[in-house]
């Protein structure tokens, strides 16, 4: 499998496993954060420290489940990402769209917050 998945209480933990994220593996990637979306899962951290590599197709399933998590009033947030991937999306002028973080435990930390914002806001 080219990426595992952990759910917890307010996240679900998407897990890069291949060393490239492009053609072969982005397409099973934007179908599982499709599934997840129509699982009510609305904040994913995606660890990508297995990744060396990201093609365009591979910024585009990531933007896809940027797109539904924010959908959903949730977050999608990257983390450990490598100089070449992080690179990559500072090229493409993304890094001001997405959330990324160096750690996992920070992406973590990221999406509590941001749900303990939306609960304060919901009240």
């Amino acid at each position: 499998m080219n990426f595992s998945i952990e759910t917890f209480e307010k996240y679900t933990l998407v897990k890069v496993e291949a060393e490239k994220v492009g053609g072969i593996i982005s397409p099973d990637l934007k179908a599982k954060f499709v599934e997840l979306n129509a699982q009510n899962v609305r904040n994913i951290v995606f660890n990508m420290h297995n990744a060396r590599y990201c093609d365009s197709s591979g910024l585009s399933a990531i933007l896809v489940g940027n797109r539904l998590c924010k959908n959903s009033n949730g977050t999608f947030v990257i983390c450990h990402l490598n100089d070449m991937v992080s690179k990559l999306i500072q090229i493409s002028q993304l890094e001001s769209i997405l959330n990324i973080t160096p750690t996992q435990q920070e992406a973590v930390d990221f999406v509590m917050m941001e749900e303990v914002g939306r609960e304060l806001e919901d009240e």
